[in-house]
């Protein structure tokens, strides 16, 4: 580690500037870019002409993951690459796959210094890239601005370090910090402009989950609604051991249109089964907990992890937000409340404000309309 640490070159005045633009850039495909995360990479040329540092070659994860952030900043580059910095908010990757390894098309390219943010524990990467950068003349600065490179792939860093999913639970509270009636169906607690940040986060998730009896009181739709983003819409997750979702359901009904997934038991109805199979919908098989009788979620994020799902945001009811939080599997969460109370007859939320003020840090906080929205990070990844 001192060998290593020797070869960095130390951090310069503009390292920031550039690295935020970056950051920024990366999350136009937030969402969208399969198994990789969402990258940015910005090539910078200072040609010492009196016009300063300026952006020559731009790149972000392409759709679907492939190509990688660095070959379009170098495509875009062309000849100007040669001689200039590269700043990327992912260390390069390091192993050959369809295509070449990111570090090495640097170095191919004649990129005279990198200046990367977030450390990949990928271990085919893991230190191996800017290892190989080094090995071909490359200067290289590590971990400008890495926290905030970081929180943008934050299901992609969790589920390589821990081996699930990254979990972003979010609850809407009433002035009196319930969340819904019980048997009442959706109730109404926020309003359009905290509706449609809470879209914006769908569209930044790979699945959504919910519990069964969320689905079967409010037969939710459970999409991006935002104009122009209807492509955007997570896969969705139903946690149903029992198989009580009926093929009639809006989930089962648009399956074929977004991925619908239901978490269910090996023993569920067969019959119920074949036909919401038949209607497009795929099943994951899930294990009980032997204490609680309920889903055992490690077990089951482990699993769709596997599947590639990097990032999970969490909508369901108060059962669900509370399994979540006693298993310490919440990576982030959204609390926004409203400003109606919705008294006793309401379902109580399993943490409030003050109570996540008291466990977790606060990352943001917002006002939309008559509504207050807080984001904390739970510190589990």
């Amino acid at each position: 580690m001192a060998n290593e640490a020797r070869a960095f070159s130390p951090e310069r005045p503009e390292d920031r500037r550039f690295m935020a633009a970056a950051i920024r850039f990366a999350a136009r495909h937030a969402g969208r870019t399969g198994t990789n995360p969402a990258v940015g990479t910005l090539i910078v040329r200072d040609d010492r002409d009196g016009r300063g540092p300026r952006i020559v070659g731009r790149g972000v994860t392409a759709l679907g993951g492939r190509p990688h952030a660095e070959a379009g900043a170098l495509a875009e580059a062309g000849d100007l690459a040669r001689g200039a910095t590269a700043y990327v908010t992912l260390e390069p990757c390091a192993h050959h796959g369809r295509t070449p390894p990111c570090a090495e098309a640097l170095v191919a390219a004649g990129i005279a210094r990198v200046v990367s943010a977030a450390a990949d524990p990928d271990m085919r990467v893991d230190g191996k890239g800017h290892a190989m950068l080094i090995a071909g003349g490359v200067e290289v600065t590590p971990r400008v601005m890495a926290a905030e490179a970081a929180r943008g792939i934050e299901g992609y860093l969790t589920r390589h370090r821990r081996g699930r999913p990254g979990i972003t639970l979010k609850l809407a509270l009433s002035r009196d910090g319930r969340i819904g009636i019980r048997g009442g169906g959706q109730v109404k607690i926020t309003g359009p402009v905290s509706d449609s940040q809470t879209h914006l986060v769908r569209a930044r998730h790979d699945a959504i989950l919910v519990g069964a009896g969320t689905a079967l009181e409010d037969d939710p739709r459970l999409d991006c609604r935002l104009p122009g983003m209807a492509d955007r819409s997570p896969a969705r997750i139903i946690l149903d051991p029992n198989l009580r979702v009926s093929p009639e359901m809006t989930v089962a009904k648009t399956a074929r249109n977004v991925s619908t997934m239901i978490a269910t038991f090996e023993t569920a109805d067969p019959e119920r089964r074949a036909a919401l199979a038949a209607a497009g919908v795929s099943f994951i098989a899930c294990v009980a907990d032997p204490e609680t009788g309920r889903v055992a979620l490690p077990e089951l994020l482990e699993d769709l992890a596997a599947t590639g799902i990097s990032s999970i945001l969490v909508e369901g009811g108060a059962m669900i937000a509370e399994s979540f939080l006693q298993a310490d599997l919440v990576d982030r969460l959204i609390l926004v409340t409203g400003p109606e109370a919705i008294g006793a007859a309401g379902i109580a939320a399993p943490i409030d404000v003050d109570a996540a003020r008291r466990r977790y840090a606060l990352l943001r906080q917002d006002v939309f309309g008559a509504d207050a929205w807080y984001e904390f990070s739970c510190g589990a990844a």
